[in-house]
C-alpha cells in the first residue's frame, strides 16, 4: 500500500507541477506577450512614424514644389504679363505724351506764328493811356521829314517805324492811309480797349479824328500852344483805309 500511496502522491505532484507550471507559463506568456506587444509597437510606430514621416515629406515636397512652382510659375507669369505689361503701358504712355507734347507744340507753335502774325510777337489792344505813354517814349516824331524827292522819309515811313515800334511794345497798330482827291497822307491807328478806334499823326504823336469830306488839317488836334498848318494843296478826305 505504500507504493501505492507514494504512486498517488507522484501523481498529485506531477498534477500539481504541471497545472502550476502551466499556470506560471500561461502567466508569463501573457505578461510577455503585452509587454513585448507594447513594446513593439512603440518601437515600431515611432520608427515606423518617422520613416514613413520622411519619405512622405520627401515625397510630399517634391510633389508639392513641383505642382506649387508649375502653379506659382503659370500664376507668377500671368500676373507679371499683366502688371508688367500696364507698367509699361502707363510708363509708355506717358515718356511719349511729354515727348510728344513737346514735339507737337513747338511744331504746332512754329507753324501758328507763321500762319499767323509770322513773327515771335504776341500782340494785343492797348488801352488809351498806354498808347499815349508809348508814343511819349517812342522817337518816331523825332526824325527828320525829307520830301526832296519821293520816297525819302516821308508820312509814309513815319507810320511804317510807329507801327514796328508799337508792334515790338506788344501793341497792335495799324496801318492808315488817308486819300485826297488828288494824293494822300499816312498815319496810325489804335483800337484801344476804353476808348475804341483812336488816330494819331506819326509826325508829332497829336490827336486825329477824320471825317470823310473835311479836310485833314482841321481834324487834326494839336497839343496845347501848337497848330497844324493848312497845306496848299486840297487835303479833303476822300477815304480812310485802315490796316492791320
Amino acid at each position: 500500500m505504500i507504493w501505492l500511496r507514494r504512486m498517488v502522491i507522484s501523481v498529485v505532484v506531477v498534477i500539481l507541477l504541471g497545472g502550476g507550471g502551466y499556470f506560471l507559463y500561461d502567466t508569463a506568456f501573457t505578461s510577455g506577450e503585452s509587454s513585448g506587444y507594447d513594446s513593439g509597437y512603440s518601437e515600431g510606430h515611432e520608427t515606423g512614424y518617422l520613416s514613413g514621416e520622411e519619405d512622405g515629406y520627401r515625397e510630399g515636397e517634391t510633389d508639392g514644389y513641383t505642382s506649387g512652382m508649375e502653379d506659382g510659375y503659370s500664376e507668377g507669369e500671368s500676373d507679371g504679363y499683366i502688371s508688367g505689361k500696364a507698367d509699361g503701358y502707363n510708363e509708355g504712355e506717358a515718356a511719349g505724351y511729354v515727348e510728344g507734347e513737346a514735339a507737337g507744340y513747338e511744331s504746332g507753335y512754329d507753324e501758328g506764328m507763321e500762319d499767323g502774325l509770322g513773327h515771335g510777337y504776341t500782340l494785343r489792344d492797348p488801352a488809351y493811356q498806354e498808347v499815349i505813354a508809348f508814343l511819349r517814349q517812342d522817337k518816331t516824331d523825332e526824325n527828320e521829314y525829307d520830301g526832296s524827292s519821293y520816297g525819302v522819309y516821308v508820312c509814309s515811313h513815319y507810320a511804317r517805324d510807329v507801327c514796328n515800334n508799337a508792334e515790338q511794345a506788344g501793341f497792335r497798330c495799324a496801318f492808315v492811309e488817308i486819300r485826297y482827291m488828288e494824293s494822300g497822307h499816312a498815319i496810325v491807328a489804335f483800337d484801344t480797349i476804353d476808348e475804341g478806334l483812336v488816330y494819331f499823326e506819326p509826325q508829332n504823336d497829336w490827336v486825329v479824328k477824320p471825317v470823310i469830306d473835311k479836310r485833314y488839317y482841321q481834324c487834326v488836334e494839336p497839343d496845347e500852344g501848337y497848330y497844324y498848318e493848312e497845306p496848299d494843296y486840297d487835303d479833303t478826305i476822300k477815304d480812310i483805309l485802315v490796316t492791320w
